[in-house]
């Protein structure tokens, strides 16, 4: 992972170069300058319009009882798409753009749950529901399902078991804490 984030760092901006020198030889110096500025204040226009607009159909979604995954997703790849659009250069506008744009917006969000839905079924990525995560999940018809441990399998019932690593099992405050032999001390 870091291989790849230090190649996107050195490589972007390498290309992003030589994009604006071509454009500069085809184009002119003063007038790629504008159309930087132009992208990059058309580009605020458009990401404030489509996050707003995203914005309000997470609060409807909100409102009815629904989980807002679609709009939590386009959300993210708004503010990605104005973060590049903000940038200077040729490729990051391109991308940018097409982020905003609804058409596109929707390939690159099915692109990222599916990404997403692979790390959880990898196990790589956990996901919890509830309150402050809390130990249960809702399956779609809304029954409470018990937890997965961290290996991956759903415990069969909540009880005072724990699967997972010892270093990783939650202590609770009504928990007698231990003196490290196995044995409950009274004193906090």
């Amino acid at each position: 992972m870091l291989g790849r984030l230090i190649l996107l760092f050195l490589l972007t901006p390498a290309v992003e170069l030589a994009l604006l020198i071509q454009v500069d030889q085809l184009i002119g110096f003063w007038a790629t300058i504008a159309l930087i500025i132009v992208t990059g204040v058309v580009g605020s226009h458009l990401a404030r319009r489509e996050g707003l607009s995203t914005w309000g159909r997470l609060n409807r979604r909100l409102q009815a009882g629904d989980l807002p995954g679609k709009e939590l997703a386009d959300g993210v790849i708004i503010l990605v798409a104005g973060a590049l659009l903000i940038t200077p250069g040729i490729l990051t506008d391109v991308i940018g753009f097409s982020g905003l744009i609804p058409v596109t917006r929707t390939r690159f969000r099915n692109v990222l749950m599916r990404w997403f839905q692979g790390k959880v079924d990898q196990g790589t990525m956990q996901v919890q529901f509830g309150m402050f995560g809390g130990p249960t999940a809702s399956d779609s018809k809304g029954a409470n399902v018990p937890p997965r441990s961290p290996d991956g399998p759903r415990r069969s019932a909540p009880d005072d078991t724990w699967e997972g690593r010892p270093q990783d099992r939650p202590n609770h405050a009504d928990e007698p804490q231990g003196d490290g032999n196995g044995t409950a001390s009274s004193s906090p």
